[in-house]
């Protein structure tokens, strides 16, 4: 419970102790103690710089890197392998071309009955506002009405938990603030646990709860902080400057030794 309202699961509790690729110079270290509990219902954007492994620490939260020392668990069951009760959105829709919004919305409910499934498909092309797109194909789309797509197909099978690699970064700055905002309603309607990993601090700011700042290679925890302001959120607002200007400084301020980044909340 958050804010006197009752979410259903997604707690996740990530402790990921080392993560490395090999490379033509040996293992390239690429997060180590990382530490981050996320409550059921609660918005989390990871921000950070190229190559600090925001887009690694999804997939292992995703089960799409299992390679690592640590673990990683959803609502106390430990996490091993992809699930319907995780969705993913990548910074390209990945729309299948051949199919319409229908049916790539409708693509992971194979398994639903034909009623259901179409039940369920038709009401998450209307909840992100597609429904006059039904029937039309990807190419016919501008990208924010694909991205769209993509998130109606990630939220149709129920993930406990949306994971979003940079969903908007391809978008103009119109469309992204658009989608930013279409997201804060998707999120609010759904009330599932949402981590989105983004180089955008200002989008961090708007849209979470909570933002995990990380350091360069290897990625760690630098500093997690809260956005303590009601939503819907005005740019222009000193707290929200102030909020932003001190994520900003944190890029720049000098990396030091410091002790394991375990996120401990009162």
């Amino acid at each position: 419970m958050r804010n006197g309202v009752l979410f259903p699961g997604g707690s996740l509790e990530i402790r990921i102790d080392r993560k490395t690729f090999n490379s033509s110079q040996g293992d390239l270290i690429v997060l180590q103690d990382v530490a981050l509990a996320i409550d059921p219902g609660e918005f989390v954007c990871v921000v950070g710089g190229s190559g600090c492994g925001k887009t690694t620490l999804l997939r292992i939260i995703a089960g799409l890197e299992i390679d690592y020392e640590g673990s990683v668990s959803l609502d106390g069951s430990p996490v091993t392998a992809p699930g319907l009760n995780r969705g993913m959105v990548f910074q390209e829709h990945r729309l299948l071309p051949w199919l319409t919004v229908h049916d790539n919305v409708a693509f992971g409910l194979a398994h639903t009955p034909r009623e259901e499934r179409t039940e369920k498909t038709r009401h998450y092309i209307n909840l992100v506002g597609l429904d006059d797109f039904e029937y039309e194909y990807p190419h016919r789309l501008s990208g924010g009405m694909s991205q769209r797509v993509a998130l109606a197909r990630a939220l149709a099978g129920r993930p406990e938990v949306l994971l979003l690699d940079e969903p908007f970064a391809s978008l103009d700055a119109l469309t992204r603030v658009r989608m930013q905002q279409e997201l804060l309603r998707l999120w609010q309607a759904e009330k599932t646990t949402v981590v989105l990993v983004t180089h955008d601090i200002e989008e961090a700011v708007y849209l979470a709860d909570r933002v995990v700042v990380m350091s360069s290679q290897p990625g760690t925890i630098r500093e997690i902080v809260p956005v303590g302001f009601a939503r819907p959120r005005e740019r222009t607002r000193e707290d929200f400057v102030v909020v932003r200007k001190h994520i900003l400084d944190e890029f720049f301020a000098p990396e030091v030794a410091r002790p394991s980044a375990l996120d401990i909340r009162d």
